[in-house]
């Protein structure tokens, strides 16, 4: 098991090396952090001082080893837009996105279980018939779309919840939705699919012949035998909404997360800004993917993760 993990943390180094340099690459590619900072009366003299003080005016590479070394200790350097540590901004707005995240899957997972238990239960049913249209309309609808429409509805017409920011928990319902509905028409469809395979089992047809009460084959031994499967699609909408959906959500509800930072840090071509929440939310999505798969392990014993 040791060895399987300090294997899965080098795999996830390499990962976290090669996003450090096509972001940085990126970076430097699509716009000038200089002209962006500077007045546009600016002189070429004071351009080649703030190039200087940023240390563009230098090679590539030599630019590209600089930001190595100091990744390496965590010293991303000061944003060019606040002025302040880096890392200081994204420990400050982090707090806000695992928030954020982790109400949204747990919102998806008890809404997508249930949903596809009782689907699978009851094929081709009423109730498995309208699980599979609200799955088909959930991934065909734009999070942002969706989004809008609850500010629409819950905010301005109903007057129940806020608009947008962050405060109680009133604030943190419609944007923990908007990323858990999506998630949640994935999650269900394979939940449903997993639990018709399982209640389809020989051993099934065994507990239910032995007189063994529905409720505790279908929700002890059924939904176990199911666990790995469902929490595959949890771990992977997880790790979509962290690494990506969360920036369209915090923009539309001005979450003030990682998202938001980023989206800001791109529009004021914030490079240094940019690169650090990029690599804290690579580093993240390896952490989870070894817990998920030391949760295997924990799940089903038969699992032998230290040979993959």
């Amino acid at each position: 098991m040791s060895r399987y993990i300090f294997n899965r943390l080098w795999q996830g180094a390499i990962v976290v090396l090669s996003v450090v340099v096509v972001v940085f690459v990126l970076t430097r590619l699509i716009g000038d952090p200089v002209r962006v900072m500077l007045p546009l009366e600016a002189t070429a003299e004071q351009r080649a001082l703030f190039e200087a003080q940023l240390g563009l005016d230098r090679p590539i590479f030599e630019q590209f080893v600089t930001y190595v070394r100091d990744v390496a200790v965590l010293d991303f350097g000061d944003s060019l837009w606040q002025r302040r540590p880096a890392i200081a901004i994204i420990l400050e707005r982090a707090p806000a996105t695992v928030l954020l995240s982790v109400v949204a899957i747990a919102f998806a997972v008890l809404m997508a279980v249930p949903l596809g238990v009782v689907a699978a239960l009851r094929p081709e049913g009423w109730i498995d018939r309208l699980v599979v249209v609200v799955s088909l309309l959930g991934l065909s609808i734009p999070q942002f779309w969706l989004g809008l429409l609850f500010i629409v509805l819950f905010s301005l017409t109903l007057g129940w919840l806020p608009t947008s920011g962050a405060g109680g928990i009133d604030h943190l319902i419609l944007p923990a939705l908007t990323l858990a509905l999506p998630a949640m028409t994935r999650m269900v469809m394979v939940v449903r699919s997993t639990m018709s395979d399982q209640l389809n089992a020989q051993y099934v047809k065994v507990l239910r012949a032995k007189g063994m009460r529905p409720w505790r084959v279908v929700g002890v031994h059924a939904l176990r035998n199911s666990a790995v499967p469902i929490l595959t699609i949890a771990g992977w909408e997880f790790i979509r909404i962290v690494s990506g959906y969360t920036v369209v959500v915090e923009t539309v509800f001005a979450w003030p997360g990682l998202g938001l930072t980023a989206i800001q840090a791109i529009e004021r071509q914030d490079l240094i800004l940019l690169q650090a929440i990029v690599f804290v939310t690579s580093i993240a999505v390896v952490l989870i993917n070894l817990l998920l798969d030391i949760l295997y392990k924990a799940i089903d014993p038969r699992i032998e993760i230290g040979t993959q």
